[in-house]
C-alpha cells in the first residue's frame, strides 16, 4: 500500500506538457531539442522564401517570352530590359546582348570567336541564376537527412538517463523512468518535425528549380541560334 502511494506521488509530480519536457530534460537532450527547433524554423524560412522567389521567377519568365517571342526588335527589348534589374530568362538576355554590342562596336573581326565568347557568356549567365535558384536549397537537403538521427540521439540520451534512475531509485516502476522516456520520445518528434517538411519541399523545390534552369538552357539554345543566324547574315555580307 505504501509502494503504490509512493508511486501515486511520483506521478502526480510529472508534468508531461511541452514546456514540462523541455525544463526538465537533460543539458545535452535540451540542447539537442532546441538545434532542432532553429533547424525546423530556419528551413521553413527558406520554404517560403523559394516558394515566393520561384513563383515571381516563374511569372517573370513567362511574361519575358510572351515580350520576346511578339516580334519586338532586340535592340529595343535590351533598352527596356537594361533599364531594371532582370532575373531568369531576362538576366540571361540582357548578358548575351551586352557582349553582341561590345563585340560590335570593338569590330570583332572573327564571327566565329564573336560566337565562342556568345556561347560563354550564356553558359555564365545560367550558372549565375541557377545558383540563384538553388541557394539554401542544400541546407533543405542537410536538414531532412541529419535531423532524424539527431532526434535519435537525443533519444538515446534520454534513455540512458532513465536507465540511469533506474538505478539510483533501485525501482523498476514505469513512474520512475516515465519522464526521461518522454524526453527522449519528445527530442525524436522533434526530429521529425524539422525533417519531414524539409524532405517534402527539398522535393518539390529542387523540382521546380531543375525545370527553371531547364527553360534557361532551352532558351539559351534558342537565342544563340538567333545571333548565329544574325552573325552568318552579317558575315555573308
Amino acid at each position: 500500500m505504501e509502494a503504490m502511494d509512493a508511486v501515486g506521488a511520483v506521478a502526480a509530480h510529472n508534468d508531461f506538457s511541452i514546456w514540462a519536457l523541455f525544463w526538465q530534460a537533460d543539458l545535452i537532450v535540451k540542447t539537442v531539442m532546441i538545434g532542432l527547433l532553429l533547424a525546423s524554423i530556419w528551413s521553413w524560412a527558406i520554404i517560403v522564401d523559394k516558394s515566393m522567389l520561384y513563383g515571381r521567377a516563374q511569372r517573370e519568365m513567362n511574361r519575358f517570352e510572351r515580350v520576346f517571342w511578339s516580334g519586338q526588335s532586340l535592340e529595343e527589348l535590351y533598352q527596356q530590359m537594361s533599364e531594371r534589374p532582370s532575373m531568369g530568362l531576362g538576366a540571361v538576355f540582357v548578358a548575351a546582348m551586352k557582349e553582341w554590342k561590345r563585340s560590335h562596336e570593338q569590330n570583332a573581326a572573327s564571327y566565329i570567336g564573336m560566337q565562342a565568347r556568345l556561347e560563354k557568356v550564356l553558359d555564365v549567365a545560367i550558372s549565375r541564376e541557377s545558383e540563384n535558384l538553388e541557394k539554401r536549397l542544400g541546407f533543405l537537403a542537410t536538414v531532412g537527412s541529419a535531423s532524424p538521427f539527431i532526434g535519435l540521439f537525443g533519444t538515446v540520451w534520454g534513455i540512458m538517463n532513465a536507465f540511469t534512475a533506474i538505478a539510483q531509485s533501485s525501482s523498476t516502476n514505469l513512474a520512475v523512468v516515465a519522464g526521461p522516456i518522454a524526453e527522449a520520445l519528445f527530442a525524436t518528434a522533434l526530429g521529425l518535425l524539422a525533417a519531414i517538411p524539409a524532405v517534402i519541399a527539398y522535393n518539390k523545390l529542387s523540382g521546380d528549380a531543375n525545370k527553371m534552369i531547364g527553360r534557361l538552357e532551352g532558351f539559351a539554345d534558342e537565342f544563340s541560334t538567333i545571333l548565329s543566324r544574325q552573325l552568318e547574315a552579317r558575315g555573308t555580307r
